[in-house]
């Protein structure tokens, strides 16, 4: 955002120390005892206060970029997609709805609106990657409430969530007991499974309370009482969404699981308040999908493990990490499970599932008690995984961005600031070089394969460098066409340098990406 808005804003000053006192107290907090939850109480207290800094320069920050780029591009509505990836999802648009309908000034088509909570949600259609979709409020027949804008509504009602692609019934104590793929005619689940079935477990590891789990953790098992509520929260069109209340043990548990009309992807919005101790929580999925191994996304990148325990290295790997998704597919079909911040897993069989909350009481006797709030999805998908899961998980965890603009537009849209034509390979980072010379990119290639990768600036570009980590310049790359032209090789990470015509100072006179 910062960088978008030194090349829109005249004037625009980029905040490199803000950013760079937040870097610093990032990588403070990510000490090996305060990461993982095995450190005393008093270090949280520092460490929340830390975090809570984090967030207040980087919001900051994220804020004032977005406002200069607002004002310079007028519009009602900003909607800012933040990753390299077309996407489709739905934007929340929070406070009061514009007082006129909503329109897409290049095309002038009407953007569907479903009033929420606290706002709206809204369907701009197709957002280009790393983009700035302007929308104005004009006078008119009113934005489509009724009806999702492609015809595809999303349903809910108390036993079930349907749109297009998906099916899901649920039972009256709140289990999942189908899912059903309508696209490939399909069950998605076992027959006679359940699944988002909260699991605890008695959680005493031999030693090293906080550190360690231990295999025998899982011989002693509790289930989720039924549900002491279900409603629809929101009936459709474009976002389904059921609230089930129900608690395990002696915590309280609140779940709002939506479908989006376009999309196949199944959100459990987690909120509870955890009152145990010595007891490990899992959510399980068991999916009717049959594979020797079981996909885990590592940092830019992926690993694979067994689903099944025939060695002693197996048995050794009960409890794998992972980041944003894990996935489990066969020759024609699969799944692949999301979270926004859970990275423990393990898939045996055909059952996968997520660790969500541990209650050690050593080192610190308080560990993890109150309440949480996290939310983890489900992404059935034909064939195997591939670049729609890495983008579904990329949604989830960074959602379109909104602003409310200064009126008029002054430009229908601000077209990717950069892409790339390779769908294997993400654009993770972009950033103003530390020493001021142009934008850092940082990407990499995400399904082990290699080849040509062309990226296209979203502007006039003088020159562009292959660096290393450390932003020093290593190779001079082809940029015939103002294009980026290079070769990528599995799993790689590739640091480049591109050079604008005209320097990132908020200097350039026009407000429109060419």
């Amino acid at each position: 955002a910062a960088s978008l808005a030194a090349w829109l804003v005249p004037g625009y000053e980029y905040p490199a120390a803000a950013l760079l006192a937040a870097w610093r107290l990032l990588c403070l907090n990510q000490f090996h005892d305060i990461v993982p939850g095995s450190s005393i109480g008093p270090v949280y207290e520092e460490s929340q206060q830390q975090y809570a800094e984090i967030r207040r320069l980087a919001g900051a920050a994220r804020d004032a970029a977005l406002e200069a780029v607002a004002a310079q591009a007028g519009g009602d509505v900003l909607l800012i997609n933040p990753t390299s990836f077309t996407r489709r999802d739905l934007a929340f648009l929070p406070g009061p709805l514009p007082t006129a309908p909503l329109r897409r000034p290049s095309d002038g088509a009407a953007v569907a609106v479903q009033p929420a909570d606290g706002g709206a949600w809204l369907d701009a259609g197709i957002l280009p990657p790393y983009s700035v979709t302007v929308l104005e409020a004009v006078e008119g027949d009113p934005s489509p409430v009724n009806s999702a804008p492609d015809g595809l509504d999303a349903s809910a009602a108390p036993g079930r969530l349907e749109n297009a692609y998906l099916r899901v019934d649920f039972n009256p104590a709140g289990d999942i007991t189908r899912i059903y793929d309508k696209q490939a005619a399909r069950d998605v689940l076992p027959a006679g499974a359940l699944a988002n079935q909260f699991q605890a477990f008695e959680d005493r590891p031999l030693n090293w309370d906080a550190w360690d789990v231990d295999i025998f953790y899982d011989d002693k098992r509790w289930l989720a009482e039924p549900a002491e509520d279900v409603r629809v929260i929101a009936p459709g069109p474009l976002r389904a969404t059921l609230e089930i209340r129900r608690r395990i043990l002696h915590s309280v548990y609140v779940q709002r699981i939506s479908l989006e009309h376009h999309g196949r992807r199944l959100d459990f919005e987690t909120s509870i308040d955890w009152r145990e101790r010595h007891i490990f929580l899992k959510t399980a999925f068991p999916v009717d999908v049959l594979s020797p191994s079981a996909t885990y996304e590592i940092q830019w990148g992926s690993v694979q493990r067994p689903t099944h325990r025939n060695t002693s290295w197996d048995w050794a790997r009960f409890e794998t990490c992972a980041q944003k998704w894990v996935d489990l597919s066969e020759g024609g079909y699969g799944v692949s499970l999301l979270n926004n911040g859970k990275y423990g897993h393990d898939i045996q069989a055909n059952v996968i599932r997520l660790s969500l909350l541990r209650s050690t009481t050593s080192p610190d006797p308080e560990a993890d008690q109150g309440q949480h709030h996290f939310t983890y999805s489900l992404y059935p998908h034909a064939g195997p995984w591939d670049e729609h899961t890495v983008a579904e998980a990329y949604a989830l965890n960074d959602p379109v961005l909104v602003r409310r603009g200064p009126g008029a537009p002054r430009s229908d849209s601000l077209a990717s600031f950069l892409r790339v034509d390779s769908p294997n390979v993400v654009i993770e980072t972009i950033k103003r070089a530390e020493d001021g010379d142009g934008v850092i990119v940082r990407l990499y290639e995400s399904q082990r394969r290699r080849g040509p990768v062309t990226l296209t600036p979203g502007f006039p570009l003088q020159e562009a460098w292959r660096t290393n980590l450390l932003e020093e310049n290593q190779s001079r790359l082809d940029t015939a066409g103002g294009l980026v032209r290079l070769e990528v090789k599995p799993f790689e990470i590739i640091t480049l340098r591109l050079r604008p015509d005209i320097p990132l100072t908020g200097a350039r006179p026009s407000g429109k990406i060419p």
